[in-house]
């Protein structure tokens, strides 16, 4: 399979894709593509929080499979962009295919304390998000699953992991781009 100038960014709820890929477009002048903010965009014109849109969007895959065909699409006419989407790396496979991880103690902690999620997860404690995030990581799963027959969370779909637990932005972008640049010489 040919590569392509095209970096995949997939992962677990509150790991950094968003924040990594701002810093990714900014040092490797690359545009970003996100599909999580179109989901997020579509369940607040459908008035509802990403996980009640989620589980709506089980008895409506069209949705779903709007959201990866415009991925898919984009990818056939532009390279040189980062893909922020949960199945980038399914919907482009010669992409460089980054997956990112976090513990679920500071998951909750970020995207409780993140003011841009306030409209579509609006919680009052950290254990309440993490709730969330474990239910939204299984009814992601399992709608993957049944849809396309994949498991965004096997680490083998994927060139490069990442623990984002303990590391700022910065240094998940530093480590993305170095191994990036392998990627593509060999």
């Amino acid at each position: 399979m040919k590569k392509r100038k095209i970096i995949s960014i997939s992962g677990e709820l509150a790991s950094g894709k968003g924040e990594v890929s701002k810093i990714l477009k900014k040092e490797l002048n690359y545009e970003i593509f996100s599909s999580g903010e179109y989901f997020r965009n579509l369940a607040k014109q459908n008035k509802m929080d990403v996980t009640t849109f989620g589980k709506y969007v089980e008895t409506h895959p069209e949705i779903d499979l709007e959201i990866e065909n415009r991925a898919s699409k984009y990818a056939k006419d532009h390279d040189e962009f980062i893909i922020d989407a949960r199945l980038g790396w399914y919907v482009v496979p010669e992409s460089y295919k980054v997956y990112l991880t976090v513990h679920i103690d500071e998951a909750a902690k970020r995207a409780f304390n993140d003011s841009k999620r306030k409209d579509t997860e609006n919680f009052t404690t950290e254990e309440e998000h993490k709730k969330d995030i474990k239910n939204r990581f299984e009814l992601e799963n399992k709608r993957y699953k049944q849809l396309y027959g994949i498991d965004k969370s096997n680490h083998n779909n994927y060139d490069l992991v990442i623990d984002t637990t303990t590391k700022n932005p910065q240094e998940v972008a530093d480590i993305i781009i170095k191994e990036y640049k392998k990627w593509l010489k060999n």
